[in-house]
Formats: C-alpha cells, sequence, structure tokens
C-alpha cells in the first residue's frame, strides 16, 4: 500500500536493504518501497517468517522483486557474513533502512548474546553499525541514501556512557533507550565521515501495535485499547512515513523525520529538529570509536 503521507518517488531499478522488514514497520516500509519498483533485499533470522512477509508484500505489490536472505543481528557472524557477500556480488545498494529492534521494556533480566553482549546493546546498536561499516564501499560507490531508525525515548535518555550495557543496575528501558541512541550518534558520525552517502534519521513514534513491545499493549486498560492502540499512536503504515520521508527528503541533512503529532507520538511524517541528545558531537565521535573496537575484536 503506498504512503499517504510522503511522495515516494518511482525507485524501479533501485535495491533496497530493510532490516527488520518481515513485521511490524519495517515490513511497511518494504511493502511502500517495493510497491514503487525497488528491488527489495529481506534479511530474516527466521526464513519462515521472510516467507510469510513476502507473502504479505506481494498481497498489494504482486510484481515485487524481493530476495531473501539470512541475517540475525544477534550474532555478529551472521552479520560478517550477510553483508560480505552483499559485498562480494558487487551489485549497487541505493537505499538502507536501519529498522530492526527489539524493546525487552518489561524484563527485568538482563539477557546476553552469544557474543557476549546485553542483547539491546547487539540488536539495536552494534549488529547494526558492523553491518554498516561491512557494507561501507559498497555503500559509498552506491551514494546510497540511509534512513536510520531511532526511538521516541531518545527525548527522555542518551547513552549511558559509564555503563553502555548495564552490568551493574539493570533496566531494560533504559538498555533500550540507551542502544538506540547510540545508533542515531552513530549515524550522525556516520554522516561526517563517508559524505558520499546521505544519512538521515527517522523514529516511527509510539507503535504498540506491533510485535516490538507487547508489554506496553499488556498495561493498557481494557476500556480504552482499541481506541489506544489503532486511534491515538501510531499504527503500523503510518508509522512508516518517517523512514520513507528520511529516504526521499531534500532538505539539508542530516535530517530529522518524525511524526508530526503532540509529543511525536503519532501523526503524519514531518522533518523536525532532532533530539537534544541526539547533537553531541563528542558522543559521535566516542560512539563510532567504540563500534569499531568491539566489531574488530569481538
Amino acid at each position: 500500500m503506498p504512503s499517504r503521507g510522503v511522495v515516494v518517488p518511482d525507485l524501479d531499478g533501485a535495491r533496497a536493504l530493510v532490516t527488520g522488514a518481515t513485521s511490524g514497520v519495517g515490513l511497511e516500509i518494504a511493502r511502500v518501497l517495493a510497491a514503487h519498483g525497488a528491488h527489495i533485499v529481506l534479511p530474516a533470522r527466521s526464513r519462515a517468517k521472510g516467507e510469510s512477509a513476502i507473502a504479505a508484500i506481494r498481497e498489494t505489490a504482486p510484481a515485487a522483486r524481493i530476495e531473501l536472505r539470512d541475517l540475525d543481528l544477534v550474532s555478529l557472524a551472521s552479520v560478517r557474513e550477510f553483508a560480505n557477500g552483499l559485498v562480494a556480488e558487487g551489485l549497487p545498494l541505493d537505499l538502507l533502512v536501519l529498522n530492526a529492534g527489539i524493546a525487552r521494556v518489561g524484563d527485568r533480566t538482563r539477557e546476553v548474546t552469544e557474543d557476549g553482549f546485553e542483547l539491546h546493546f547487539q540488536t539495536n546498536f552494534l549488529g547494526h553499525a558492523l553491518l554498516v561499516l561491512s557494507l561501507l564501499p559498497l555503500l559509498r560507490s552506491s551514494h546510497a541514501r540511509i534512513a536510520v531508525q531511532g526511538s521516541i525515548v531518545s527525548a527522555l535518555y542518551g547513552v549511558s556512557w559509564d555503563d553502555p550495557q548495564f552490568t551493574r543496575r539493570y533496566s531494560a528501558l533504559r538498555a533500550y533507550a540507551s542502544s538506540k541512541s547510540a545508533l542515531a550518534l552513530f549515524a550522525l558520525e556516520l554522516a561526517r565521515r563517508a559524505p558520499e552517502v546521505r544519512v538521515d534519521l527517522c523514529h516511527p513514534g509510539v507503535v504498540p501495535a506491533t510485535a516490538i513491545a507487547p508489554e506496553i499493549r499488556a498495561r493498557v486498560a481494557p476500556a480504552i485499547h482499541d481506541f489506544a492502540v489503532g486511534r491515538l499512536w501510531n499504527p503500523p503504515a503510518q508509522a512508516a512515513e518517517p523512514a520513507l520521508l528520511a529516504l526521499t527528503t531534500d532538505v539539508p541533512g542530516p535530517a530529522f523525520c518524525a511524526p508530526g503529532g503532540l509529543l511525536q507520538v503519532s501523526g503524519p511524517a514531518r522533518v523536525r529538529p532532532a533530539f537534544r541528545r541526539l547533537s553531541d558531537l563528542d558522543g559521535s565521535r566516542r560512539i563510532w570509536d567504540l563500534a569499531q573496537k568491539l566489531a574488530t575484536t569481538a
């Protein structure tokens, strides 16, 4: 289904990679890009979920060109294998949307990946950072446009610099917020270090109708549940619009694309001032150096 609020151009001949496109907001982003002619690279942890997503996209874009690839951001080996395969093929990569993420906001137990990193830190930040660093030659040669999906929680919390993996006092919400803020700062440094690519930031607002945070839905009173999920907060199709705007806006970048409604919770996408915590130039350099160090040593 084409986006109602963002004018997406003809993308015939363009190749687009969207992480987290097997469901929710990522699926809607991929659906719109495919409907406008883009060739979609759809990475998935689960082949079954990937095939289901392809079928869903083809319900509204029957001629969609989609290739399913294996990618697990929770495994740095998987990220390297995926990226190295794309680089070895040498095909252009015109659009990249770093959308995948988790928000285990109801968990009280700190989870660690097989690589030894806190789960939010690796899934939301480090896995994506390694993906970009590994794909950078391809992105540069393609003069790619990159949309980096952040979170509204960055308005409240930045990177937890003293303990970015929350080894001492764990808070799932803070771990999520820190990881998403880290990814946004990494993206801003990418824009400075790789002028051949266009990098813009976005966030989808509050989207509890997706699978990313079922705990949010569980805390909504039954009497207003349907209204809150369907009307007060952003439905997935509208929540996809900020990323689509980030891929198409011609305002000087890096732009910050977000819902246009009150407190950026919902509403049609528009370019807005970035959250204050995402204007930290020193933090951008620090997080870039951290990503490079961890990506090369883990």
